[in-house]
């Protein structure tokens, strides 16, 4: 198969290699399912990489009202979110 084709299997080949297609996929393939010819679906890796910043990242670019947890305040987002009437 060219390089960058995706690998397709029917229905009953993937049962039979469903670990096999998992492990392909795990090292970035993508391989389609198909039935009776026409494809169906798609099995494509998970992210992997998730970007996430360390506690305290927005320290000095949040800034809140000194009223933000007022009960004026809390009982108009309860209103908004149908809690109170």
């Amino acid at each position: 198969m060219s390089e960058g084709a995706t690998e397709q299997y029917n229905i009953h080949e993937a049962k039979t290699n469903l670990s096999r297609i998992i492990d392909r996929v795990e090292h970035g393939e993508e391989i389609v399912i198909s039935r009776a010819g026409r494809p169906v679906a798609k099995v494509i890796p998970f992210p992997t990489k998730v970007s996430r910043c360390g506690r305290g990242s927005l320290k000095g670019q949040l800034h809140m009202a000194d009223d933000w947890d007022s009960p004026e305040v809390n009982d108009a987002i309860a209103r908004d979110f149908g809690l109170l009437p």
